[in-house]
């Protein structure tokens, strides 16, 4: 009888481990995958029709989070932009006080990289897997890989892609943002 009740009282309390568990799901997913800098990229995606959470899965690939993150190659900032890249952005915003110190700021940088991703889409007739490719891999070389027949552009193909960076940048994103979709679904 002693053993019974011992079973049965290690039974309800995996119960209550189990809800517990389940009822603290959506925070520890939230835990898992922030959304720092929320208010300022929802409002740059805004200004393009663009999914906030698309924005915050390219930083979380790109940067962690990190807003003084510097690549090898020389990218900057939470949505990684090349310097080049940032003044050449920075032009066609009208942005006269821009310096490379400013890639730094998250603002800035955030800016910078949704009005980026917003003209790639542009490009690409806003089909996302080339956006994506030519935000890693240069918009030249995407042009160049759809214009001979290389890639396609569409997902199905990504191993034709030549760049491994870049198959994996797209892969990353794309998981990333499907799980951001599950988190923070409806909260736009």
């Amino acid at each position: 009888m002693l053993k019974a009740l011992k079973r049965l009282f290690y039974f309800f309390l995996f119960l209550l481990f189990l809800y517990i568990l389940l009822s603290q799901q959506n925070n520890i997913a939230r835990f898992v995958y922030p959304f720092p800098y929320r208010e300022i990229i929802v409002s740059e995606a805004a200004k393009y029709g663009i999914d906030p959470l698309l924005i915050v899965s390219i930083i979380r690939v790109e940067s962690s989070f990190k807003h003084t993150a510097r690549s090898e190659k020389g990218a900057e900032g939470l949505m990684q932009i090349m310097p080049e890249t940032g003044f050449w952005i920075a032009e066609q915003l009208g942005l006269e006080s821009f310096s490379e110190e400013k890639l730094l700021d998250p603002s800035v940088n955030i800016l910078l990289g949704t009005w980026y991703i917003n003209n790639l889409l542009q490009q690409f007739d806003a089909e996302l897997y080339p956006a994506l490719a030519a935000y890693n891999g240069g918009r030249g070389h995407v042009k160049r890989w759809l214009d001979d027949g290389i890639w396609d552009g569409k997902r199905e193909n990504l191993e034709d892609i030549p760049f491994a960076e870049t198959r994996s940048f797209i892969k990353k994103v794309e998981k990333t943002y499907m799980r951001y979709q599950q988190i923070y679904s409806g909260e736009y």
